[in-house]
């Protein structure tokens, strides 16, 4: 770990000057890290006060996927940046991840601070490694793979001298480098704590990934002392069921003396006097409270199983004997609305894993494919379930009322306002949920006021009044592309990053596999006890129909359906469609899937139909599909 003592700004301008007009060492003032970042900086053809030509930086699609690689990393680490930045808050500085390339993937900062910062490029997209911004704090660590501060004239680019930075690397279960943790501010405000604050939150980060990624292992948490368990201190050694090491935080390994090496190499019954099934035993006999646990060494911790009840611990895993089976869950509010599509499965897993984390979620999908069923239920299964579930519908009021709607106003705050004034959806949803559906439709001037009561977690009514504390899980939704919007200037692409904590997409009712499934639980919902069916010509035509409406309009078929059914009728046929639906359905028995087409034209006619059925009547957009320019459309629509 490298921290100051500080050398003079001027000494270090000069120092550098020497090593890069004349390629002389620095002197003994600078210290060997910095002589060697400087010196990586040089050899990277970087000039101090030249001009900048950055070749890493991403932006849009490209960073939308950088950060669904680094999704783990950005996940455990958010909570705690939001812990740190409360630490750090009003002192002219920033909380930075960056990935393992030094790409900047998350941030959080004090908003009189940020203005400055874009100027250097702190923000989202930007690369700070060492090889396009020469030294500073997060190049640097990346770098030397340690912790590492850099003040002032100690960054090798001038442009960089007014900051002060200090980061730190996180570290995988399994020692590889998942991306850096750094404060950035003036150098004004300097305080001699940062880098030791920042590096127990790179531990924290540490820890919550290798209590994720190992969660299916036995995770020995450790310490010297029985009340270290579960602090930030104490460390973590993750074993397979027959006691091999395979994953640690870096605590631990240095508590045994390990390294990343030992990783796959060591057994439990190397590391640890006494057997592990006899010390599991003694666990389960105690309860689970912290027991003593000798090294081969001599020296003695406590410990005791992450997350594991001592009364189910199968103590011997090889032996064909089958642990005991957990009770069977009850079905949640998620589970319900499973009928088996994997793709949305998926999407639900994702969900569930990062409840409660204060990670805000981005439902994507057309419309009508469930986003806020999805959203009630993550609410009704999160840690804030019983407390109020808010919606808002971004596309559904006027532009001058959403302002007021979203964060209330004080009496009289304007014309027409109730005398009373109104607390507005964000202070109705405190202490629980609140969902912007369509906020790809929000107005630009109230994405900018969204993301200040975001960034600062506080809310002021329309009119004046104290700001109020705000908390609230986010969760938005969209049909848009919110990456695209951001490329067009239509959304703002700090904010996009605010409310994309986890981007999950629900598949169209025309992609999913469980439409079955759900046709049949739909009609149980509607009818209970009337056990009503669907025609076989009819099921297979609403298979092959694309449904454009989505669930919506499944739900709605089947609501007028039922509704025109007799009473001795249990069974549903094309007598009980809408007569706007039928067409389109009997239509559908004659594209591709039903009667071949005789001859090119009918097969012209059959791709041009399903293109416009697909866009929904979007002439371009059906073009762009079938990969001919839109007059040719156009002229062969006119032609039939």
């Amino acid at each position: 770990m490298r921290s100051h003592p500080l050398v003079p700004a001027q000494q270090l301008r000069q120092a550098r000057q020497r090593l890069t007009e004349q390629g002389l060492a620095p002197s003994p003032g600078v210290d060997a890290l910095l002589a060697r970042s400087w010196q990586r900086s040089l050899t990277a053809g970087l000039s101090p006060v030249g001009r900048l030509h950055c070749q890493d930086n991403l932006a849009g699609p490209e960073l939308q996927r950088s950060r669904a690689l680094s999704h783990e990393l950005i996940s455990h680490s958010e909570p705690v940046m939001e812990h740190l930045f409360e630490q750090v808050r009003h002192s002219h500085s920033m909380v930075i991840l960056a990935d393992p390339q030094g790409v900047l993937m998350h941030t959080r900062g004090d908003l009189d601070f940020l203005s400055k910062a874009e100027r250097v490029a702190l923000t989202c997209g930007a690369s700070w490694a060492e090889s396009q911004r020469g030294t500073n704090a997060i190049g640097t660590a990346l770098a030397e793979a340690q912790e590492v501060e850099i003040h002032g004239a100690e960054h090798y680019l001038e442009r960089n001298g007014f900051l002060t930075c200090a980061a730190a690397p996180i570290v995988s279960a399994q020692g590889q480098l998942m991306g850096i943790l750094d404060i950035s501010g003036e150098q004004r405000s300097r305080h001699p704590h940062t880098l030791g604050l920042v590096g127990t939150a790179a531990r924290m980060i540490e820890n919550s990934l290798v209590m994720a990624s190992c969660r299916h292992q036995l995770v020995l948490q450790f310490h010297a002392r029985a009340e270290g368990i579960g602090s930030v201190a104490q460390g973590l050694l993750a074993f397979s069921e027959d006691g091999w090491l395979v994953g640690a935080n870096r605590k631990g390994l240095a508590l045994l003396g390990l390294g990343v090496a030992d990783l796959q190499r060591s057994a439990w019954s190397q590391l640890f006097e006494r057997g592990m099934q006899a010390w599991l035993g003694s666990l389960r006999q105690s309860g689970g409270r912290p027991l003593l646990l000798r090294t081969q060494r001599g020296e003695a911790f406590y410990a005791q199983l992450q997350g594991r009840s001592p009364a189910v611990l199968t103590l011997a895993p090889r032996t064909g004997t089958a642990p005991l089976a957990p009770e069977a869950p009850q079905e949640d509010a998620l589970q319900r609305l499973d009928s088996g599509d994997a793709r949305w499965r998926a999407a639900a897993d994702k969900a569930r894993r990062v409840l409660g984390k204060d990670i805000p979620l981005l439902v994507l999908g057309e419309s009508g494919v469930g986003k806020e069923l999805f959203a009630k239920a993550l609410h009704e299964i999160s840690p804030r379930r019983g407390r109020p579930f808010v919606a808002l519908n971004c596309a559904a009021l006027p532009e001058s009322l959403i302002e007021a709607e979203l964060f209330g106003y004080a009496p009289g705050a304007f014309t027409g306002a109730r005398s009373q004034g109104a607390a507005g959806r964000l202070r109705e949803a405190q202490g629980g949920t609140l969902f912007l559906d369509e906020i790809g439709d929000m107005p630009l001037a109230l994405q900018t006021r969204l993301l200040r009561v975001l960034q600062e977690r506080e809310v002021q009514p329309l009119g004046g009044g104290a700001p109020v504390a705000l908390d609230v899980q986010l969760l938005c939704a969209t049909h848009q592309s919110l990456a695209q919007a951001v490329s067009e200037g239509r959304f703002r692409a700090d904010l996009y990053y605010r409310i994309n904590g986890l981007a999950l997409q629900l598949p169209p009712l025309r992609e999913r596999s469980d439409l079955e499934a759900l046709l049949d639980r739909l009609l149980q919902s509607l009818a209970p006890d009337q056990g009503l069916t669907l025609e076989p010509a009819l099921r297979e035509a609403f298979r092959a129909y694309d449904w454009p409406g989505n669930l919506r309009q499944l739900h709605q078929v089947l609501r007028t359906a039922v509704a025109l059914l007799s009473p001795q009728e249990s069974r549903i046929g094309w007598a009980h469609l809408p007569d706007d639906l039928l067409p389109q359905l009997q239509q559908r028995q004659h594209l591709p899937g039903g009667r071949p087409a005789q001859n090119l034209r009918e097969l012209s006619q059959q791709a041009i139909a399903q293109a416009l059925e697909n866009t929904r009547g979007n002439v371009s957009a059906a073009a762009r599909q079938l990969g001919i320019a839109r007059q040719t459309l156009y002229r062969r629509l006119q032609a039939g």
